[in-house]
């Protein structure tokens, strides 16, 4: 039967795994609209601030002027009266009455909409302290959460959702009921069949603890070396929502948020029907012979694969979980190839995650490709784990490396999101991860959408749609002779673009100059003709290369470029034949 396991990575350091509402306007005789307010700042205030053209010196404010302000108040119910000059030149008001800051930021928009003289005007509203974990190794230890160019946001990512509300399903080794994990943990289930694998002297069971997934040389397999237990499903459930705040440990990304371990990798990994039962369970659906799940998990995790086309039986649990709206999130894999050679990342309907290093640069482990969402930090990720060597022992921390500690990234900020939005469905979450996903600050080629932004991706949740992504312009090749780089064509449109072009045996490259503005990152897709062998290369204007693709004949190429100094820059991109000849689509985004 094939397996799944974790796709394990040695490392020195120890053992590194992959794995809104429409209001209607009514106007009030004599005067323009009252503008509807929208919920959802319910912070107090009493101050709105205006800046006038015409009285930026002004220690004491006229009536006259004053006159479209207090009218604007008056329409509310609120009495206004002036009560200082700001060094800038605006004027401050207090409201006789406290406001919410959506109600007064409606009041400043109307005056400012009806008095020229109004330069801006805003509410006062204030500003708190950001959340700040006293977690021991927070500071010190989980860089991919403070880091402000690699790591995924998360200071400002608190003050807008802990996660409550929200139920992770780990589908893992299991869990040990480790201090700073336990109390965040829900019941889940053991799907573990044979009891020769399980280690727990039994099938499958209502517990999900982790008994160990250690094995002996060639016991899985002829030349397979033997393995200690990983205690894997701990230290993935530990960066996902460890207790946080208490003074100990780490801190959880989404640590309002539930884990539900299921447990199904054990000796030798987990099979195709074990995992897929476990799928179906941890998302509320029905599995004959196990008790229904009391509570369903709005986000599944798999940190697991192997390398094989998607079995139809997982494709079904996912298609299935996915109609219970669950979103599933998978590793991309560790064998540094394309992530569509390994299961469940070429599967249907997941968020594929790629990993990076403290750089936000792609891991040299990590699987890559056009299947690949958006990446996530997983190199030196510090979490929860066990002392044992094969069967339990003391709480203990560790730093492992793999896809599988970049994938509880993405699953955590999920449930951020699902807990500000709960009605988005999995294809809305996936979109908004994708399109709130930031620029990789180093090279990351065929990395997804960019590196994952929690705070970002929590804004996101709260909006009605994502923002459309423009269709791309088409382009024509305008030359032959764009062959070098003093002689490549210029590309003015906006991006995305989609060019057209042809080089044959005598004309064996095509150049295109792209501007690339401060902090923005470009994606380059080259698609050959079937029977032809094209690459990509990217230079900067001296002519050094930046990224390359060097696929097979037929093969689609891609290749990224982040500009992260502090002015433009234009980069030229390079479609190259290798071998065959003929038309070629070359996409810029």
């Amino acid at each position: 039967m094939k397996k799944f396991d974790l796709s394990r990575k040695k490392t020195l350091g120890g053992l590194g795994v992959m794995l809104g509402m429409s209001v209607p306007m009514f106007a009030l005789a004599g005067g323009p609209a009252t503008e509807p307010v929208p919920t959802g700042n319910q912070e107090f205030t009493t101050q709105i601030i205006v800046k006038y053209r015409n009285a930026a010196t002004a220690t004491v404010m006229d009536t006259a002027t004053m006159s479209t302000a207090t009218t604007a108040a008056s329409r509310r119910g609120l009495g206004l009266q002036h009560v200082r000059k700001l060094s800038q030149g605006a004027q401050v008001f207090r409201l006789n009455n406290r406001v919410t800051r959506d109600e007064a930021d409606a009041l400043a928009r109307e005056i400012q909409a009806n008095d020229p003289n109004v330069e801006y005007a805003e509410a006062d509203g204030r500003l708190h302290a950001l959340f700040t974990p006293n977690d021991t190794f927070y500071a010190t230890q989980q860089w991919d959460l403070l880091n402000s160019a690699a790591g995924i946001n998360m200071p400002t990512a608190w003050d807008k959702s802990t996660g409550s509300g929200v139920v992770v399903a780990v589908i893992d080794t299991g869990y040990r009921p480790h201090a700073d994990l336990a109390a965040n943990i829900v019941a889940g289930y053991d799907f573990i069949s044979d009891s020769a694998e399980s280690h727990d002297g039994d099938g499958r069971d209502s517990s999900a603890l982790d008994a160990g997934d250690y094995h002996a040389a060639n016991e899985c397999g002829t030349g397979i070396a033997a393995s200690n237990s990983s205690w894997h499903g701990t230290h993935v459930a530990g960066t996902i929502a460890a207790v946080t705040n208490n003074s100990a440990g780490i801190a959880g990304i989404a640590y309002g948020a539930k884990v539900q371990p299921v447990r199904v990798l054990g000796r030798c990994g987990g099979s195709f029907t074990d995992i897929s039962d476990a799928i179906i369970w941890a998302a509320g659906g029905t599995v004959s012979g196990v008790p229904a799940n009391p509570t369903p998990a709005k986000v599944i995790n798999m940190s697991l694969g192997g390398t094989s086309s998607c079995p139809a039986t997982l494709q079904s649990a996912i298609t299935t979980a996915r109609s219970l709206g669950t979103v599933v999130v998978v590793a991309a894999g560790n064998e540094a190839a394309n992530a569509s050679t390994a299961a469940p990342a070429n599967c249907t309907g997941v968020v594929v995650v790629a990993a990076t290093t403290s750089t936000g640069g792609r891991a040299s482990y990590s699987n890559f490709g056009t299947i690949v969402d958006l990446a996530a930090p997983g190199s030196g990720i510090y979490s929860t784990l066990n002392a044992g060597t094969s069967t339990p022992g003391a709480d203990s921390y560790a730093s492992y490396n793999g896809t599988s500690m970049a994938t509880p990234h993405v699953a955590a900020v999920a449930a951020l999101m699902l807990s500000v939005n709960s009605a988005l469905t999995p294809d809305e979450v996936e979109a908004r991860l994708k399109s709130s996903a930031k620029a990789f600050p180093a090279t990351c080629s065929q990395c997804g959408s960019g590196l994952l932004d929690a705070s970002a991706a929590i804004d996101a949740a709260k909006g009605t749609t994502p923002a459309p992504t423009p269709a791309p312009t088409a382009v024509a090749e305008t030359t032959a002779s764009n062959n070098t780089i003093a002689t490549a064509q210029a590309i003015t449109a906006a991006l995305p673009v989609t060019i057209t072009g042809s080089v044959s045996s005598t004309d064996l490259s095509d150049y295109y100059a792209v501007t690339l503005a401060t902090g923005k990152t470009l994606t380059a897709t080259l698609t050959p003709p079937s029977s032809a062998d094209f690459d990509l290369y990217i230079y900067n204007a001296s002519g050094t290369q930046l990224a390359s693709s060097e696929a097979g004949t037929g093969s689609v190429d891609t290749a990224s470029v982040t500009n992260s100094g502090t002015a433009s820059i234009t980069v030229y991109v390079r479609a190259y034949r290798y071998s065959g000849s003929g038309t070629y689509t070359l996409g810029l985004k």
